[in-house]
């Protein structure tokens, strides 16, 4: 549910290995600007769909790129990246974020139906706090990408229905590992993150999530193949919730 593709040399090679190896990937953007040419490398893809994104990351130099977001978002049904980011580095940029956080979560309420991909770090409960005021759980559906927060934030999100997408490094800590043991089975589903998630050494590609799938099986007490068929009904509750 989390993969940038774009940031890969071989793109279209990824498309098409997502669709060999029936690894459905949600593609996220950066910028409203990547995503025409996202969405036209996938749009004959059986298993890669594209987010409309505007990173929290970069929203100092892009803030002006709302406007186009609003445009183009009729088109998506995904969103993805976005979302708030109160790191050290990022820290200067947050009154901005927030208002394009709240700007994207008030025009996907109007719009409706959408699956929202979202970036928390050292902000999860003003991720939250947006989310609650402008996004009704009939309107949309939030997954918390890369989820880091506390144990009452993630009972908080998941009381407000929210979903929770899981990577290889998340389960490498000890600290968040015993955090995703601790969110709710039915709203958990995988991502990568790649090409920032390495897997021995190279950037995590989308089926990694395989091997991922094996380790929440692990750390939940599961076998590999219970821990599919739950991540594929997660990921059918999740649609269903909302087309």
């Amino acid at each position: 549910m989390h993969c940038h593709l774009d940031l890969y040399p071989d793109h279209a090679q990824l498309i098409a290995e997502c669709d060999e190896e029936r690894i459905a990937t949600l593609a996220v953007t950066t910028t409203p600007k990547a995503w025409s040419r996202n969405a036209e490398m996938a749009r004959k893809s059986t298993h890669v769909r594209v987010a409309l994104g505007l990173h929290p990351q970069l929203v100092a130099e892009r803030e002006a790129e709302i406007g186009l977001f609003e445009r183009l978002l009729p088109e998506s049904r995904f969103v993805g990246e976005i979302g708030l980011d109160a790191g050290p580095r990022f820290y200067g940029s947050l009154d901005a974020q927030e208002r394009v956080f709240d700007r994207i979560l008030r025009t996907c309420a109007e719009q409706g139906g959408k699956v929202l991909t979202v970036h928390s770090v050292r902000a999860v409960t003003k991720v939250l706090n947006h989310v609650e005021k402008k996004l009704p759980p009939d309107r949309g559906r939030v997954i918390l990408h890369w989820f880091t927060g506390s144990a009452s934030e993630a009972r908080r999100a998941a009381d407000m229905g929210c979903f929770f997408s899981v990577n290889s490094e998340m389960l490498k800590s000890p600290k968040h590992c015993a955090l995703v043991e601790r969110l709710p089975i039915d709203r958990i589903i995988t991502e990568t993150d790649g090409p920032f998630v390495h897997v021995e050494g190279s950037p995590a590609r989308p089926r990694s999530v395989v091997s991922t799938t094996a380790r929440l099986a692990t750390a939940l007490g599961k076998d590999r193949i219970q821990m599919s068929e739950q991540i594929i009904q997660n990921l059918m509750t999740l649609e269903a919730s909302l087309f």
